[in-house]
């Protein structure tokens, strides 16, 4: 018994081992995918130079994304439209999660607000963003209220469907035990249903976070004067390439930054999830 339970362990700590090995050889391969992209990248551009396949203003290379990005840090201005941008993105997404997840728990629990709701939001769902944008110009002005709302408007219509559908799934097992347990509809919804569901919420999450920063980009092109967004356009109106690309880049850059941020905190909260699959792969 002592021999196979040392077994059983010995090859539980073979299996993570190789797991972190593999996670750790899976990141070294990413990154040196990244940089080899951008080593052909400017390869490329300086062929382009010699060759002129296509008119090398409007084939940026990464040394001159990188000058733009310098130009724009030495004097001040990258940072400031970094933070707008961040700080658009941030208030926007969070007031999305908030009432996606209230509106989500009030459509998934109740028949009445599923009829209500529903209707609505698959007729305005397949709405591109690009038409409202003028008229919560014309509602909310030009001001970061217009961005913001149009944030959050875009983001709630995407996270919905997530939160729905995971209190809807949730497993009838854990909704029998529950109620021969005696639980009231609080801890019902609360330590059952809710809680189910939130792995489900937590995919919604991050699928909206980019379309959080969609629609601050489509925001931020049209009556604004800071942003990422802004420099776009502002750059396309005197075919500043480089400082375009800087702006696209940076907008990769900081959706990468949350994204890994909300992975982290999905790590540590369902834990579980891994233990659970490692078993069973252990097996």
């Amino acid at each position: 018994m002592t021999f196979a339970k040392e077994t059983k362990t010995t090859a539980a700590v073979s299996y993570k081992t190789a797991a972190a090995r593999r996670a750790k050889r899976d990141k070294y391969f990413k990154i040196g995918s990244l940089i080899l992209f951008f080593l052909l990248w400017e390869v490329l551009g300086r062929i382009n130079d010699a060759c002129q396949w296509v008119d090398p203003k409007f084939f940026p290379v990464p040394t001159g994304i990188i000058a733009s990005a310098y130009t724009y840090l030495t004097d001040g201005t990258l940072f400031t439209h970094l933070g707008i941008s961040v700080y658009r993105v941030v208030v926007g997404y969070a007031i999305d999660v908030v009432i996606a997840i209230v509106l989500g728990s009030l459509i998934a629990s109740f028949k009445t607000m599923d009829n209500i709701f529903s209707p609505i939001i698959n007729l305005f769902s397949p709405i591109p963003i690009m038409a409202f944008l003028p008229m919560f110009i014309l509602w909310f002005g030009i001001g970061e209220q217009s961005k913001v709302i149009l944030i959050a408007y875009t983001t709630i219509i995407y996270m919905l469907s997530y939160v729905t559908e995971g209190i809807k799934d949730t497993d009838p097992v854990l909704i029998r035990s529950a109620v021969s347990l005696g639980a009231n509809p609080w801890q019902f919804f609360t330590r059952v249903k809710f809680q189910s569901a939130f792995p489900n919420i937590f995919l919604g999450m991050k699928g909206a976070l980019g379309t959080a920063f969609g629609a601050m980009v489509v925001a931020e092109m049209m009556g604004a004067s800071t942003g990422l967004g802004y420099i776009i356009v502002f750059s396309k109106n005197w075919f500043k390439m480089n400082d375009m690309m800087m702006a696209a880049i940076a907008i990769g850059l900081l959706y990468s930054l949350m994204f890994v941020i909300l992975t982290v905190v999905e790590s540590a909260l369902f834990k579980w999830k891994k233990e659970t699959t490692g078993g069973a792969v252990e097996k």
